[in-house]
């Protein structure tokens, strides 16, 4: 599998769109809302930068899309206020990354309602902004050296920059799984190492010092990592397709040859490597927790679809190129009468942990 071809969020705005089905992303944003705050005030109020440049890294499309830049501008421009820098306002270069198949027309659309209404929520207006689309792997250089004032990640650092190599023991599960050999652990791991201490050595060479980075992760508390905190929603995407497997829709080496590019990491091994490649401080390191079912707070008892749908938002490209788009109905269909039993019964959380850091001198 070719990750950076084949993974993105489904496109446009159907059904099954990831801008119809990213509700509990938007709410894991809003959730680190105080730990932006902080960071921005601190790059501004050390720097006074008269050019600010925002990079959002896994930005994918949609309302979520342009919400950290929005709070980041108004926080900056709440602040040149405060301190009567009125006139002062700096420009704001904003710079969108995501994979080459992610949906950047759509955000291209967007961004001139976007300014429209942002220089209506701030009394006097705000600086100049612009806007550019920065597709590629931020698992390698993507920015010039020294350009980045502020760097925020959210639900996107956990997708790996490949499946990781010797996992094709890894027989009828799609992912680390209770029922993984040990070598599925270690495989996941490293890969998880390597993936992070690069992009964390590329962005050293990208942000200028006292830049700040905030990363959210789709993560576990547990140190285990076959812990149902991060496994579950995967095991059972894997038996609605055991379900097909023996039903003869798909066949079983099919299963057996198809793995998640996905780690969710605990905070010990993001500060371990953190500390390990050594360019950033760590200013706040939280973990926190969401309900599966996004829609959970009003009462909704069909939290089986809405999973569905936020999963196939998600997963559903990497599926339809292993699989073929014929099975996508059917293992999703399958896939929600799973969650709506299992949630019926169980409390089921993902689990966030977000860094704040600071770019050190060299």
């Amino acid at each position: 599998m070719d990750v950076a071809h084949v993974l993105h969020m489904n496109g446009g705005d159907g059904e099954a769109s990831y801008a119809r089905n990213s509700f509990l992303q938007r709410k894991v944003i809003c959730m680190t809302k105080g730990m932006r705050e902080e960071a921005i005030r601190k790059v501004y109020c050390s720097r006074r930068p008269r050019s600010l440049v925002i990079a959002d890294l896994g930005c994918s499309s949609g309302s979520n899309t342009l919400l950290v830049v929005s709070e980041v501008i108004m926080a900056v421009e709440k602040l040149c206020r405060e301190l009567k820098h009125d006139d002062e306002s700096p420009e704001y270069q904003v710079l969108m990354n995501d994979l080459p198949g992610n949906d950047f027309n759509n955000i291209f659309k967007s961004l001139d309602l976007f300014v429209e209404q942002l220089s209506k929520q701030v009394e006097g207006g705000v600086g100049q902004c612009y806007f550019s689309g920065v597709p590629g792997s931020f698992y390698g250089r993507i920015f010039p050296t020294k350009s980045l004032d502020f760097v925020h990640s959210s639900y996107s650092l956990q997708w790996l920059s490949q499946v990781p190599e010797g996992v094709v023991n890894n027989k009828g599960n799609i992912y680390m799984a209770s029922t993984s050999p040990l070598n599925v652990f270690e495989a996941y791991y490293e890969q998880f190492q390597r993936d992070f201490s690069l992009f964390l050595k590329c962005r050293a060479e990208e942000v200028v010092e006292g830049g700040c980075m905030i990363l959210t992760f789709l993560g576990r508390r547990s140190d285990d990592p076959s812990s149902k905190e991060c496994c579950y929603i995967w095991e059972l995407l894997a038996m609605a397709l055991n379900e097909m497997v023996f039903e003869g829709i798909i066949k079983e080496e099919e299963v057996d040859r198809f793995n998640i590019p996905q780690y969710t990491p605990s905070p010990s091994e993001v500060k371990s490597e953190v500390m390990k490649e050594g360019s950033f401080s760590i200013d706040g390191l939280d973990v926190s927790e969401v309900h599966w079912n996004p829609f959970n707070d009003d009462g909704s008892d069909d939290g089986g679809y809405h999973v569905a749908n936020l999963m196939r938002s998600v997963a559903e490209p990497l599926l339809t190129t292993h699989f073929g788009e014929a099975i996508i109905e059917d293992a999703f269909c399958r896939y929600r009468r799973i969650l709506t039993r299992i949630m019926s019964k169980e409390t089921t959380m993902f689990i966030n942990v977000t860094v704040s850091m600071t770019r050190t001198a060299s």
